[in-house]
């Protein structure tokens, strides 16, 4: 049976790949005078923070190192089951450095708190969050980002490297889905 096509475009576009870029662009040049004459980790949330770190770490002027962290709470679901699952840990030492936690999207921020405790236990010079994406209507952790790419309303937003079941990472711009597209699939 073959698998079922998937929309060109769910919802409205709520930031098109030019405006991301822009605003990449600018979080870049803040990051470079932030740590001016200092190297920086970013440190990629997997899957969904990959083209936004992409994006970012190209205006950045100061050194960079990249790694990553696997984290979820989500799975097949809209929803955050708010029990954070790691699947990968950093291989950089972190010991002394500054470190900058890129998100797609801070939602309720339990298992971005989680990973920036288990990160302070490496004992870093600075840890910082760069996120794409500001969901704050449904936050439940004390957590904010340093740097915010776009505030966003609560929708269950897809494309840019955010998904839904591992759908729409592709898309080129940031949209949503609505609960008939949810229904439907």
């Amino acid at each position: 049976m073959a698998e079922k096509e998937l929309k060109p475009a769910i919802g409205k576009v709520l930031f098109t790949e030019e405006q991301i870029r822009e605003r990449a662009k600018e979080i870049g040049a803040q990051i470079s005078k932030d740590f001016e004459g200092e190297k920086v980790v970013l440190l990629g949330t997997l899957k969904g923070s990959v083209p936004w770190m992409a994006e970012v770490m190209k205006w950045i002027t100061t050194s960079v190192e990249i790694d990553f962290i696997g984290a979820s709470s989500y799975g097949s679901s809209t929803i955050s089951s708010g029990v954070a699952k790691f699947w990968l840990e950093p291989k950089e030492n972190l010991y002394n450095k500054n470190v900058i936690v890129v998100e797609d999207i801070i939602d309720t921020g339990n298992t971005l708190s989680y990973v920036i405790k288990k990160l302070e236990e490496r004992n870093p010079k600075v840890v910082k969050i760069c996120t794409m994406l500001d969901k704050s209507a449904r936050r439940v952790a004390d957590i904010q980002g340093d740097y915010v790419g776009f505030p966003v309303e609560d929708l269950f937003v897809v494309g840019y490297g955010l998904d839904y079941d591992e759908k729409y990472r592709n898309l080129p711009y940031i949209s949503f889905l609505d609960e008939q597209d949810v229904e439907a699939l």
